[in-house]
């Protein structure tokens, strides 16, 4: 059983006591018990940004949420786009990567997250790979639709004038298909966030577990605090792909 923070007071816990104790819901003004105030979220992160939550400050928790998605978003841009651009390409490929990606890509992540654990431990292995499994699908079949919707015309020109098979996959169909690449990196990288909480489930730092073990203790302002960061810096994340997009792919939406 996990123990609260010391020095906690049970500040909507005692509404809760009341409820079980007298058998009927506390008499309750306003709606102090759903809702917090944006003072109280702001004053709880400013404590937690000094004093700590579960033995870490708030940036540490931040800064490691924010390794263990990137980490994952990493390397699945190392393996989802090489293999994406080998479905396209060939039906070998394609016969053997599509099936299994298929079938895993509608499973929650919480289904699977007890064999990473059995299988890899509960360290920082088995987190990252449960978010880079929520990352690697939908990067790896938008580069497959990306390398498939390339114009067939494009090719045979690049191969009319003298081109080579890499030539031709280097600075034809990769370049064409960057649009759907960069789109299933920012489609990644958000479910790479979504999976967060679920991955520090049996973490021993980060926003996911900084959440799960506030709530278990009704400490609503510290839940608050940490959706609203993860919501931020995803939006951050979002931001920076857009602006790469918007560098890489300057001819998308203009053609």
């Amino acid at each position: 059983m996990r123990l609260p923070p010391p020095g906690y007071q049970y500040r909507d816990g005692r509404l809760f006591a009341d409820f079980m104790v007298a058998g009927h819901p506390p008499e309750v003004r306003g709606p102090a018990f759903f809702t917090l105030a944006r003072s109280r979220v702001w004053n709880r992160a400013v404590e937690l940004g000094t004093a700590g939550f579960g033995g870490a400050s708030l940036w540490q928790h931040t800064w490691i949420s924010i390794y263990r998605v990137f980490l994952a978003f990493f390397i699945a841009c190392l393996t989802a786009v090489p293999i994406g651009l080998a479905m396209g390409m060939s039906r070998i490929f394609r016969g053997i990567f599509d099936p299994p990606i298929e079938f895993y890509r509608p499973i929650p992540p919480l289904a699977y997250l007890p064999l990473v654990i059995i299988w890899f431990g509960i360290g920082e292995v088995s987190k990252v790979i449960l978010i880079y499994l929520a990352c690697f699908a939908p990067m790896a079949l938008s580069t497959r639709a990306g390398v498939r919707s390339v114009s067939i015309e494009q090719v045979h020109v690049a191969y009319s004038l003298g081109a080579t098979r890499s030539q031709v996959l280097r600075h034809v169909v990769f370049r064409a298909a960057l649009p759907e690449i960069l789109t299933g990196m920012r489609i990644g990288i958000g479910f790479g966030w979504t999976t967060l909480v679920a991955a520090e489930m049996v973490a021993a730092a980060g926003l996911g577990y900084m959440i799960l073990n506030a709530s278990e203790f009704l400490m609503t302002d510290v839940v608050v605090m940490g959706i609203v960061i993860i919501g931020l810096v995803a939006l951050f994340s979002d931001l920076l792909m857009r602006y790469l997009e918007h560098k890489l792919v300057p001819w998308k939406g203009k053609i």
